[in-house]
């Protein structure tokens, strides 16, 4: 595998440049000047509300229209984006900076409204206020920059998943079929998640967090290089999967994928609309808030399951002989056990007995049976 790639220099970090701009800047464009739909978020913590323009299935499919014309129209390939791998990350991360510090240095002179930093912190405010972002809803030109940073990140860690069956491709004459498994999770992944984007304007990161290096560099750095881990164990392989194995694997995938997506969208449907049906039945709730129709009646966080059995499927296309694959599923495990935990503390003082008589009806929190 590291025989193909390229060693950082001036010119490969010029090319990596010319890549990266030139990537995210069609995005920007085509997130101001290609349709989508007018969406009006979630009350603000102000209690203002911001209108959206959501343009990322449109992002999503014109991705694929660009890069099969170049493909197959003009002979374009993305194996050098595996070949300047590191000098992508370098400038990727340069990026990240530079966007942080732009951002803290527009928030602090703006002294733009933002959500309040995290109690008990003791940093100084100007690193709270660089870490965490000086402002809650920046634009530019525009363009919301918390909703359009998912774009590079998530087509982002997409197109170096397609890079690396073109890098197998090119080093073997043929795409494996785990590969190929590889490709068709991750379109199928985005597919859903763009098909239902207002979803995202419920999330915490959207409602109430500011725009700061944290996310900033999560979007462009963290999520890009380490979602796209199984792919370098993929590249090397030269043994196909049988068919049991492939067929196998893909009926995982999608069964996680469901819970994981079909959760998400009960919830937000039963935000919106209280007497909604869930799997045939209006919605059944505790005490007229509390939703445990649906999946929410088997675990309080079973879309965190969903999540984390997609993301171990993606590293199973590399099959079990090495454990770094794993890293992935393993620490968003971590991350979403912390998280969910957090997450009972906040409801229990929310919703008080409530939140107890919920617990007992629903008594798993992530994983039904084990916790």
């Amino acid at each position: 595998m590291t025989e193909m790639l390229l060693p950082v220099t001036s010119s490969s970090l010029l090319v990596a440049a010319k890549m990266v701009l030139g990537f995210v800047a069609a995005l920007w464009l085509g997130a101001r000047f290609l349709p989508g739909l007018e969406r009006k978020g979630y009350p603000q913590p102000d209690g203002t509300h911001k209108h959206y323009k959501l343009a990322g299935m449109t992002l999503y499919f014109m991705t694929h229209i660009a890069l099969g014309v170049a493909t197959f129209g003009f002979g374009v390939s993305l194996t050098p984006v595996i070949r300047h791998f590191w000098s992508i990350f370098i400038v990727a991360n340069v990026l990240a900076v530079s966007l942080s510090l732009f951002l803290f240095a527009r928030g602090r002179r703006r002294a733009a409204p933002k959500y309040p930093h995290p109690p008990g912190n003791p940093l100084p405010l100007w690193l709270q206020d660089l870490w965490f972002g000086a402002e809650q809803n920046p634009d530019l030109f525009g363009v919301d920059l918390k909703m359009f940073l998912y774009h590079p990140s998530l087509i982002g860690v997409y197109l170096i998943i397609i890079s690396f069956a073109y890098a197998q491709r090119d080093r073997y004459g043929v795409v494996l079929p785990q590969t190929w498994c590889l490709l068709a999770f991750w379109f199928f992944y985005l597919f859903t998640h763009y098909v239902k984007e207002e979803f995202m304007l419920s999330t915490w990161d959207i409602l109430s967090e500011n725009l700061g290096f944290m996310l900033v560099w999560g979007d462009l750095v963290y999520v890009p290089f380490l979602y796209s881990l199984p792919g370098w164990w993929l590249l090397g392989q030269t043994e196909p999967f049988s068919s049991w194995q492939w067929c196998g694997l893909s009926l995982f995938f999608f069964f996680a994928l469901w819970i994981f997506r079909e959760a998400n969208w009960q919830k937000e449907r039963f935000k919106q609309d209280r007497d909604t049906e869930i799997w045939g039945r209006r919605a059944e709730t505790v005490g007229g808030r509390l939703l445990v129709s649906g999946w929410w009646g088997v675990a309080r966080k079973i879309n965190y399951a969903g999540e984390i059995a997609v993301y171990v499927a993606f590293a199973l296309t590399t099959g079990t002989r090495s454990f770094y694959p794993y890293l992935l599923p393993l620490s968003l495990t971590l991350l979403l056990v912390q998280r969910a935990a957090r997450d009972d503390k906040k409801c229990g003082a929310k919703y008080g007995e409530l939140w107890q008589t919920y617990c007992e009806r629903v008594r798993f929190r992530i994983f039904p049976y084990l916790y």
